[in-house]
């Protein structure tokens, strides 16, 4: 079911994050965190105990699969060894969640472009969009390290809507993090939550500063306009 209050927005394009919002990639980042664990004698984790940090990537896996932090001194070369793993497997499960699709042939219906921003470095993010299909249709992918600043700073949504031609004030950002709705309020954007994703295991959702959210990718229509205005 949608949100009670969506209405739709006075928006001309549309941002998506990848990681739990787009794509269920954690199979694979899940697995490349095993990867680490066995190269070091330890047993693998059921998967689904990691699902719920797959949107804060090498970092988030790392604590959550081995208690490992940044401020730890060994998190470099653990992250290190993450993302070789990572780069190795990266398309081995990963699929657009049900119903993603539907919402992006939905949106090419009506001429609402839309991309996607993502924490991921390029050379993962490149790989991955292709696989699913979406690197000929994405109108702008921005990564972790396309601006010099990752999200929750501003500047990849800022990059983004530059790209489309369109202001920010008329982008809308989809996300299933707290910081990809703090990213896209600083970039003076809307925002909606994307509550099918991994959602994070920090503040309820309920609280996250958002303009709205759905339950399932194609009730993001109710939010969006029947077609689009420049």
């Amino acid at each position: 079911m949608g949100d009670q209050g969506a209405r739709p927005l006075d928006v001309a394009a549309v941002l998506f994050d990848l990681d739990g919002t787009l794509a269920d990639t954690a199979g694979d980042l899940a697995g490349a965190l095993n990867r680490v664990r066995r190269d070091r004698g330890l047993p693998g984790v059921p998967p689904a105990s990691l699902r719920a940090h797959a949107s804060a990537g090498a970092r988030g896996m790392l604590q959550a699969g081995l208690g490992i932090g940044p401020d730890d001194p060994s998190f470099g070369a653990l992250r290190e060894a993450f993302l070789a793993h990572y780069e190795r497997c990266l398309a081995e499960t990963t699929t657009l969640f049900e119903g993603v699709a539907d919402l992006l042939e939905a949106l090419d219906a009506r001429s609402l472009p839309w991309g996607i921003v993502t924490n991921k470095a390029a050379r993962f993010t490149a790989p991955v969009v292709a696989a699913l299909g979406l690197d000929t249709r994405a109108r702008s992918i921005v990564s972790g390290d396309t601006t010099p600043h990752p999200k929750p700073h501003p500047a990849p949504l800022r990059h983004a809507a530059a790209e489309l031609g369109v202001a920010p004030s008329r982008c809308v950002y989809v996300g299933d993090d707290l910081r990809d709705i703090v990213a896209g309020n600083a970039a003076g954007m809307a925002t909606l939550v994307a509550r099918w994703g991994y959602m994070g295991n920090g503040e309820p959702h309920e609280r996250w500063p958002a303009t709205g959210g759905a339950d399932a990718p194609i009730r993001l229509l109710d939010w969006l306009p029947s077609a689009a205005s420049r």
